[in-house]
Order: structure tokens, then C-alpha cells, then sequence
């Protein structure tokens, strides 16, 4: 295996000169090598740091070898044990992987063997890792870029260019415009590809937890820290760490994610020993960065060293040429969850999403398209079957803007029952009940706006 170097073995035995021996060879395969004369030594140094492999001997003095494997299975140390064993002792040998050993390897020790049992060891240690990653991903599966705007276009082009460097790369954009799924995309393009993608939201964790979170912790580091954790950092080896909602992160915690993505160094929550990482760095955040600086609550030189290639996402509103495509996208997406085929849009509904301002982007869209996936009745979505959007904050003040307060409530008015028409395909009687009011004040309302009845059978 290539890279043994990033890994630790453990060599468990009381006899000087088998330690000697396996060290020796140990270290010719590449390995980092550590050694424990006795039980309580190796559990010492497997509680304080675990080692990928432990070769562990069952003949020791005090605590025997199978002890040190119940120990080590029941307070979930993460570490494959292969068990030194002599010739006389099979049954011994037997007893060990009952308690949860790997395999085991005969004394006097073939090199040849020893060799073989170690590789499959790590290749065991490498999925367990794997299994780790997968778990960071579960609730974010890799999804498309869809959009053929020149905007989303441009964007796409820049970070195809980029993914293929190790820059730093700053997502920005408003909440529910994509920014995780550019990130995967990036991730996918980039040389690291087979390597994990590991994501840290940093406004979902108090400080102290994301540092945890981020850097891992050693065991007793505070209370409840019953064990060694690794943390993201760590979990990310040789991929790409996504820093979601980065400008949340406090002061304190940002020179120690300066120094990370400078050096790529680090220290665990309540640990002395510095680590070094391989990773790259893509972070995102819908924060205005640049009145955080002025504030001084962003750190000058961490904002440098995470924009060193800057894209950002345009709002849906800013490329409803692309609404099309993401309606199909998620049509299909929901009707096949649901195991039905896809509807299409009818012209006014589709005229009702385009006439949206979509505040919360993407996002928004698409839990409006589920909505009349699983709601629609009819041969084709209509507009009734799309949720009610609320007015966009700040609609109000614009349109005071515009005249007097009178005016503005009447203008508000008027544009609620537009919209409701608009939502129910021009059915009245949907329409009074999507606002609450009786069909007849609705329509007597219609006339006193000079807002035109459709000419509707059943309206």
C-alpha cells in the first residue's frame, strides 16, 4: 500500500527483542511504529490516541491479552487488532477473534505473512474510514447544476477552471441559491475526486462543538469526552473540506482556521501534538463579508486567504430563464418518489412561478413543486395546486413609496387579488377561499378595483 506512511501499528509484547524485531520490520514497510512492553501500557497509549493496527501478543504479564480485547471492545476503541500468538496456543488464538481480534499470526513470525495479514488490516481500517465519510454525506447527495442562463453559465465555466487547482475557493450567494451543490460539483471536477468531501456547517454548532467538530478532541479533553475523536479535518485526508456558512464562525476559532489553511496544521480540543492535513478548501456563505470586516468581528487575513477564487451564485429572480429546467428537474424528482409519471405545467401556473420573486431561491422552488406533486389532482399542475407565496418582505415599503398610505393599501390589494386569480386559473370560488372571503365580496371587490372577471364558466 502506497501510503503507509499516514499509518500508526502498535506492537503489544514483553519480549525485547520480538519489540525490537517487529519495529524494525515495521518501519522498513514504511510504517509509524509504536511499542507497549506491557497491557496496561498499550491501553494507555490506545485510549490516549488509537492506532489504526495493534499486533497484539496474548501472552503478557497482569493484564493478558484477551483482557486488553474485551477492554478494547467494550469502551469502542477504533483499532484492528491482529494477535501474536505461539504454536502451542491455538486455541488461544481461536478465543481471541471470539473477543473481537482480526486475524492472528503465528510466532516465529514470516515476514512474507506478516506483511499480507497487515495489508488486509488497513484495507479494513480504509472502509471503516469510508463508512465515517459516508455518514458525513448522507443528507447531501450529489445533485446537478441545472440552468443554461449566461449567469449560471459563467459561474459553471469558472469553477470547472478552478476545481482542477488546489485554491481556496469562496461560495457566495443568498440562502437557497445552491452554494453545497456547487460545492460537490467543484469537488467532483477536482483531482480529489476519489478522495472525501466532508461537509462543516458552521452555524449549526456552538464554538466550542464546531472545534470539536472541526479539529476532533483527545480524550478528557472536556466533560462527556469520554474517548479520542477525530474530526472532520482528519476525515477529509487527501479530499476537500466544504466550509459551509463561514461567516458565522467567532473570532476565536478563526485563527485557528487561519492557521489551518496556511499551514494545514492543527492541534485536537485539549491536545498538544501538532497534525498535518492534505486537503483543500471550498467555502460558502450568503453573510456580506465585507461589513463583518468594517465591524472587526471577521479576521482581514482569513478573508484574503479564503477568497482567493470567488464565484457567486445569482438569485433565482436574477435568471428565471432557467425556471423551466428546475421545474422539470424536480417534477421528476417528486413524481418518481412518489412512483408516478411526470405532469406537465400548465401555461398558468407556469406564468404564476414566473411572475414570483422567489426570495428564498431554489430552495423555495422546489419545495413548491413537490407541493403540487403531491397535491395536483388534475391532468396538469395548475396554479391552485402552488402554495400562496407570502409578500416578499419589504413589499409593503416599496409600495408606499409610491403614493400615500391609501394608495399603497389599495395597490397591496390589488396585487393579492391578481395573484389569487393568477394561483386558481381565474376560478373566483377557489380564489375566495384561498383568501378567506365570501365569493360574492370577493367579486364585488374585483369591480371596485377595476380588476376584470374572467370569462370563466363556473367564475
Amino acid at each position: 500500500m502506497a501510503d503507509h506512511e499516514r499509518y500508526r501499528i502498535l506492537v503489544v509484547d514483553d519480549d525485547p527483542d520480538i519489540l525490537e524485531l517487529l519495529s524494525d520490520r515495521l518501519r522498513l514497510m514504511r510504517f509509524q511504529v509504536t511499542c507497549a512492553a506491557d497491557g496496561q501500557e498499550a491501553l494507555r497509549t490506545l485510549r490516549q490516541e488509537p492506532a489504526p493496527v495493534t499486533l497484539l501478543d496474548l501472552q503478557l504479564p497482569g493484564l493478558g491479552g484477551l483482557e486488553i480485547l474485551e477492554t478494547i471492545r467494550s469502551e469502542g476503541i477504533q483499532t484492528t487488532v491482529i494477535v501474536i500468538t505461539a504454536w502451542g496456543t491455538p486455541q488461544k488464538a481461536v478465543e481471541a477473534m471470539r473477543a473481537g481480534a482480526y486475524d492472528f499470526i503465528p510466532k516465529p513470525l514470516d515476514p512474507a505473512h506478516l506483511e499480507v495479514v497487515i495489508n488486509k488490516a488497513l484495507e479494513r481500517c480504509a472502509l471503516r474510514e469510508e463508512n465515517a465519510r459516508l455518514q458525513t454525506e448522507l443528507c447531501g447527495l450529489d445533485r446537478p447544476l441545472i440552468g443554461g442562463s449566461p449567469a449560471m453559465l459563467e459561474v459553471v465555466r469558472t469553477a470547472q477552471q478552478a476545481a482542477a487547482s488546489n485554491a481556496t475557493i469562496l461560495i457566495r450567494g443568498e440562502s437557497g441559491t445552491g452554494k453545497e451543490i456547487l460545492a460537490r460539483a467543484i469537488h467532483r471536477w477536482s483531482p480529489r475526486k476519489e478522495r472525501p468531501l466532508v461537509v462543516v456547517n458552521c452555524v449549526a454548532l456552538s464554538e466550542e462543538l464546531l472545534e470539536s467538530e472541526l479539529f476532533g478532541h483527545e480524550k478528557g479533553a472536556f466533560t462527556g469526552a469520554y474517548q479520542l475523536k477525530r474530526g472532520k479535518v482528519e476525515l477529509a485526508e487527501g479530499g476537500t473540506l466544504f466550509l459551509d456558512e463561514i461567516g458565522d464562525i467567532r473570532p476565536a476559532l478563526q485563527a485557528k482556521l487561519l492557521r489551518l489553511l496556511q499551514e494545514q496544521e492543527f492541534e485536537r480540543v485539549g491536545g498538544t501534538r501538532t497534525l498535518r492535513g492534505n486537503l483543500r478548501f471550498v467555502a460558502a456563505t450568503n453573510t456580506d463579508l465585507e461589513r463583518l470586516l468594517k465591524q472587526g468581528t471577521f479576521r482581514q487575513d482569513l478573508y484574503y486567504r479564503l477568497n482567493v477564487v470567488k464565484l457567486t451564485l445569482p438569485p433565482l429572480r436574477e435568471r428565471k430563464e432557467d425556471l423551466g429546467s428546475l421545474v422539470q428537474y424536480f417534477m421528476e424528482k417528486y413524481s418518481a418518489e412518489l412512483r408516478r409519471l411526470p405532469k406537465p405545467v400548465s401555461p398558468a401556473a407556469m406564468a404564476f412561478l414566473a411572475r414570483h420573486d422567489w426570495p428564498g431561491n431554489v430552495r423555495e422552488l422546489e419545495n413548491a413543486v413537490e407541493r403540487a406533486v403531491t397535491l395536483s389532482t388534475e391532468p396538469e399542475i395548475q396554479p391552485h395546486d402552488l402554495p400562496i407565496f407570502e409578500p416578499v418582505a419589504g413589499t409593503a415599503v416599496a409600495a408606499a413609496s409610491l403614493g400615500s398610505y391609501h394608495e399603497a393599501v389599495l395597490q397591496f390589494k390589488r396585487q393579492l387579488l391578481q395573484d389569487a386569480l393568477a394561483r386558481t386559473g381565474g376560478n373566483q370560488s377557489r380564489a375566495a377561499d384561498a383568501l378567506g372571503l365570501q365569493r360574492t365580496y370577493l367579486s364585488r371587490l374585483l369591480k371596485e378595483m377595476g380588476i376584470r372577471e374572467p370569462n370563466r364558466s363556473g367564475s
